[in-house]
């Protein structure tokens, strides 16, 4: 019975990972078009700014035993960490169109796009775990 609920929580996440993942690129897409992958750019920086300050509020302030949440921080991190943040992050999306930017020959966009993804990604995850962490 374990085992169906933990798929059940990932499952959950995910959906809702891949739909918000879709709406935000559509929305992208629309606002400043396709040229250069913005809105996949912008998914990777939101979703580890939202993973650093979730892991850091799961395992920082709230109990293991999930207190008085009816999950437990285990099965929060399945549902959230995994499934919502595993479905909405795009990493071999960005992997793919950094490929397709090499192809192109576009050497200043692939620089941009790889540095700005890295760096600012991992700078997002330090500010969502200092958010956490405030009050």
């Amino acid at each position: 019975m374990r085992l169906l609920t933990q798929i059940l929580l990932v499952s959950i996440g995910s959906i809702i990972g891949g739909l918000a993942r879709w709406g935000v690129g559509v929305g992208f897409a629309r606002l400043v078009g396709t040229a250069f992958p913005w809105g996949t750019m912008f998914i990777n920086l939101s979703g580890s700014l939202f993973l650093g300050w979730f892991m850091t509020i799961v395992n920082e302030r709230l109990p293991a035993s999930g207190g008085n949440w009816w999950l437990s921080a285990d099965d929060l991190k399945l549902m959230i960490a995994i499934g919502f943040t595993g479905s909405y992050t795009t990493f071999s999306t960005f992997e793919y169109e950094s490929h397709k930017l090499v192809s192109d020959g576009d050497r200043l966009s692939v620089a941009t796009y790889m540095a700005g993804s890295l760096f600012l990604g991992l700078l997002a995850v330090r500010i969502g775990t200092r958010l956490a962490r405030m009050g």
